[in-house]
């Protein structure tokens, strides 16, 4: 018997000895050769090669508050580096790079300084959720690997920063492309959170109710988000440098990454200072009050709630002669998923019977985003766990009573006491939003000013130049 074990494992271990080997020399000579393309890359006018500084962002076209961390990122290497050229891995191929910059001052107010070179990517529909109805997280990962694969042979930069994150195209670029890496976290792509809702078998938009209600489906989902949550952890501990957006999200990657040594919080730009510039004033008495929500339709920013809190709110305050409110909802749409995502919600509001008085403005110009919040009475967000929540902090720049979820960024971060003074509110469920929102509309215009101005005096911690200060400071490792 002993015999027959040696027979068979001795060869089994000589084989997969033989593989390891030939699977290091492959990579070792892709990496040679990518080093390799990489010199022989063009040189700039003065025969030196620039320093090329690569941005993993495959959406960069899209209005959301990671765009904008983006563009603020690169406009402030753009200002502190003179030798480097930023490169934007991208799939956005319906727009060329011209239409792509025009579109990022138009939606944000960022003039860049010097030009930016754009890489197109084919196969960004290998990271599209839509692809993988099951196992969508690893299938995403995994297809982000790919991806990545076609921007490194693409263009070689010298330091690379996943601005989106695909934290699985780390080790790609930092073993194979032999970058110096880093990354901004604005969310986990799995958190503690996750594991807990699948552990106690809570029913959420990514734990379907046919998991829940089934004890085995839930205990095989638990142990593919821990396998996944071990890989995931594995690939981002190979950053040189990871930045996080909020306090919430800090602690998810200490846990996750165990990469404290090179970790630090890099509150995301707000462009609090254009907000600000809203002449802030006791609300003079009007036949209309406007509540609006900020946030790109995603499934987990959670319109639905809001709409459900607000058909509730109308149907205890409708009696008399009071205002009437407007729910204006305001976000972008990536893709045809979102834009049926808010054709369910326009169903919705019929059903409800709200439409008359909930407007979707989608996509919308900067300039018409601020009016619709200096017009404003309350601004309103969802989301459970959000990561940080720009919306949130543009919201009470503006001037607004914010009501906000109790939970991630806004409840540990944002929405917090300011020199022990009310910033704004927070939120769990239908029934508390609609309760705080009535509450809102009650108090004194005198009061909503104070909490007003309160909130505003809180925001500056969140400005563009507090941004660029520390995001200079924690990527200075990756310019030595």
């Amino acid at each position: 018997c002993f015999r027959l074990l040696c027979s068979l494992l001795l060869p089994a271990l000589f084989l997969s000895g033989i593989l390891c080997i030939c699977l290091v020399v492959l990579l070792w000579g892709v990496r040679l050769w990518i080093q390799r393309k990489k010199q022989l890359s063009s040189a700039g006018g003065d025969g030196k090669r620039p320093l090329l500084v690569g941005f993993f962002h495959p959406y960069c076209n899209a209005g959301g508050g990671g765009e904008r961390v983006l563009w603020c990122a690169i406009r402030t290497l753009q200002k502190k580096y003179r030798n480097v050229t930023c490169v934007v891995y991208t799939g956005d191929r319906d727009a060329t790079g011209e239409e792509i910059v025009e579109g990022a001052f138009r939606r944000f107010n960022i003039k860049l300084i010097h030009p930016v070179k754009f890489v197109f990517l084919e196969k960004r529909f290998l990271v599209e959720a839509s692809l993988y109805p099951h196992f969508t997280l690893l299938g995403q990962s995994l297809g982000s690997v790919f991806l990545g694969w076609e921007a490194l042979l693409k263009c070689v930069p010298d330091i690379y920063i996943d601005s989106m994150g695909y934290a699985f195209t780390i080790p790609l670029f930092k073993y194979l492309g032999g970058c110096r890496v880093g990354c901004y976290v604005h969310y986990p792509t799995i958190s503690t959170d996750m594991l807990s809702v699948v552990r106690n078998q809570d029913t959420r938009f990514n734990n379907a109710a046919f998991i829940t209600s089934s004890p085995l489906f839930s205990k095989f989902k638990l142990v593919y988000y821990y396998f996944f949550a071990f890989m995931y952890g594995l690939v981002g501990s190979c950053s040189d440098v990871v930045m996080v957006n909020s306090s919430w999200t800090l602690n998810h990657i200490l846990s996750l990454w165990r990469a404290g040594a090179c970790t630090s919080v890099v509150y995301p730009p707000c462009d609090v200072q254009t907000f600000l510039d809203i002449p802030l004033e006791v609300e003079k008495s009007t036949s209309e009050y406007s509540i609006v929500s900020v946030s790109q339709f995603r499934p987990e920013k959670d319109h639905p709630l809001q709409i459900r809190a607000f058909a509730k709110l109308l149907k205890e305050k409708r009696v008399g002669k009071e205002p009437s409110l407007k729910l204006i909802l305001i976000g972008g749409c990536r893709n045809q998923q979102d834009e049926e995502r808010v054709n369910n919600l326009k169903r919705l509001c019929e059903e409800l019977g709200v439409s008359d008085d909930v407007m979707f403005r989608i996509n919308i110009p900067f300039e018409e985003l601020k009016r619709h919040l200096a017009e404003a009475t309350i601004g309103l967000h969802t989301m459970w766990n959000e990561h940080f929540g720009i919306g949130v902090v543009e919201c009470m720049a503006a001037g607004t009573v914010i009501l906000a979820h109790n939970s991630g960024g806004p409840k540990l971060d944002i929405v917090v006491p300011h020199e022990g003074r009310v910033t704004g509110f927070l939120a769990e469920d239908e029934d508390g939003y609609a309760e705080t929102m009535a509450y809102i509309f009650s108090l004194s215009p005198e009061k909503r000013l104070e909490i007003r101005e309160n909130a505003r005096r809180s925001v500056h911690r969140f400005s563009d130049q507090h941004f660029e200060d520390t995001f200079l400071l924690s990527v200075e490792p990756l310019f030595k």
